[in-house]
């Protein structure tokens, strides 16, 4: 354990686990936004009793119960490459990051499976109310799987509530609390949630300009864009505003992330929030890692100052800042944070030599002080760094970071002006004769796909090379295990993930075109 592997096999085991959880995000968003859509909708028809929202109720409802089903297969799927492909990290932080995984699999998914069955075929066979009860608990059912999931995964990004147990060399939990009140998991949910809500939003409104489009369902696509329509403009809102607290999450916890994000290499005040940009090499670099200049930038003054702390005259430190050191800034250096990692690993070395001798008295003074506070806030908290051979390995790949960043920032606003002018439309009777809108709505279903998508690549890919921030980096993380078994499983789950989601575009497109039944 704790030993750098092959380059090919760390490469091969990230390529898989990002195969697999791209194909997921696929599934997973429309589920979160689709149940609360259609829990909407029946609760209109229970209100009114009108017919014709019970019909728009399980048309929707088809359409989410097809998406949910193959989206089980792949979070499966996902949960157990932990075990076969990241046993060193599984081992490492196990109790902790189980936890919650356990929780959403006993609570959350049980809830959802529980009322599911009732929600799809316990019409007219249960009250309307109990029915409507079953519906919204399979919303609030999907979005807590999510929680856990999410608190999991913002505690590799900012770990807290644990101490580390060098007899086993594992991490182990000693606040619950602090693990789901994680000031990154908080903001990581609401944001998560929110998009979710804003891909389905987009769902329905392209699929009923669809039908306006081929003056079918006119009745139902009017009704279904007026929901996804004020459901779609109130979460993009909501995705900016809490797209804004986890920048200010992630600046503290993940301060080289957030300077990647805007290709930020020398720290100041009164930084300013580069809008749009294009990013060239220039001829510097930081140990062996190429630096970039900005060929062409927008910027808008004093705003990113402003994003982190609220001040516009607050010192945001760059990439250089960060991995150098600004002693007058009270930042440390890399250098000094892998001294610090490389004393905890071979203190953990000592103690494990001390206990194969039977050295009890040096065995209980350094047990001692792994358990000591302030050895963990200064020491041990570095520990990851101890595999870095040079300082540079710290900087994640900034081209990506900052092209994924914008470009997910640039199709926000797209979709909180295309709501709104689904909105205007439709109030002002001209909806069906805005032919270009209702184009735009068709193609812009994937929009969001991509937009969630690049969320991910961003969060993963900037958080690089740590799989637990500060604590493991992902060469320490891998089973050690051949690359050809790695391989021969990632061609097969590229294999099988795209026959799934052929499966499920062509079960959609056919349930589509066949529409609601009368």
């Amino acid at each position: 354990m704790f030993e750098n592997a092959d380059l090919s096999l760390v490469d091969w085991s990230r390529a898989q686990f990002a195969l697999t959880a791209i194909y997921h995000w696929l599934f997973v968003p429309l589920t979160l936004g689709l149940s609360f859509i259609v829990a909407i909708m029946e609760s209109i028809y229970v209100k009114t009793g009108n017919e014709e929202w019970k019909r728009i109720t399980r048309f929707w409802m088809t359409l989410f119960g097809i998406n949910f089903a193959i989206g089980v297969a792949t979070g499966i799927i996902l949960e157990f490459e932990f075990g076969t492909n990241w046993s060193n990290y599984s081992w490492f932080v196990g109790d902790i990051f189980g936890a919650p995984l356990a929780i959403e699999g006993i609570l959350a998914f049980f809830l959802e499976s529980t009322f599911v069955a009732v929600m799809f075929f316990g019409w007219n066979k249960v009250s309307k109310k109990f029915h409507l009860l079953s519906s919204w608990l399979v919303a609030i059912g999907a979005n807590l799987s999510a929680l856990w999931i999410l608190v999991a995964n913002a505690w590799m990004q900012n770990p807290v509530g644990m101490v580390f147990n060098p007899d086993t060399a594992r991490n182990e939990m000693i606040s619950f609390w602090d693990v789901l009140f994680n000031e990154v998991a908080i903001s990581k949910f609401l944001h998560t949630i929110s998009s979710g809500f804003l891909l389905a939003s987009m769902f329905v409104l392209g699929i009923s300009a669809y039908y306006l489009l081929k003056k079918r369902e006119i009745l139902l696509a009017r009704r279904s864009i007026l929901i996804s329509g004020v459901f779609g403009l109130l979460s993009s809102l909501l995705v900016i505003y809490t797209g804004d607290s986890s920048a200010k999450a992630l600046a503290k916890a993940q301060p080289v992330k957030f300077a990647a994000f805007e290709a930020l290499y020398e720290g100041k005040e009164n930084a300013g929030l580069v809008a749009a940009g294009i990013l060239k090499e220039s001829d510097s670099k930081i140990g062996n890692t190429a630096v970039n200049d900005f060929a062409f930038r927008i910027e808008i003054p004093g705003f990113l100052s402003i994003m982190t702390s609220g001040k516009r005259d607050a010192f945001v430190p760059g990439i250089y800042d960060l991995v150098n050191g600004n002693q007058s800034r009270g930042i440390m250096p890399v250098s000094e944070k892998i001294d610090r990692g490389t004393k905890v690993r071979n203190m953990l070395e000592e103690y494990k030599t001390a206990r194969k001798n039977n050295d009890n008295d040096k065995a209980g003074m350094l047990a001692a002080t792994f358990r000591d506070k302030k050895f963990n806030e200064e020491n041990f908290r570095y520990f990851g760094y101890s595999f870095f051979k040079s300082p540079d390995e710290a900087i994640p790949n900034v081209k990506v970071a900052f092209y994924t960043f914008h470009l997910m920032v640039m199709l926000g606003f797209l979709f909180i002006l295309e709501f709104f002018l689904a909105i205007y439309f439709l109030f002002r009777g001209t909806l069906e004769k805005q032919k270009w809108f209702l184009w735009v709505a068709l193609f812009s279903i994937l929009l969001p796909y991509v937009a969630g998508e690049l969320g991910w690549v961003l969060a993963e890919m900037g958080r690089q090379p740590w799989i637990i921030q500060d604590l493991m980096p992902v060469s320490a993380a891998v089973s050690q295990i051949s690359s050809g078994s790695v391989i021969t499983t990632f061609v097969l789950f590229a294999v099988l993930f795209t026959l799934l989601l052929v499966a499920e575009v062509s079960i959609m497109i056919r349930q589509i075109k066949t529409g609601p039944k009368h």
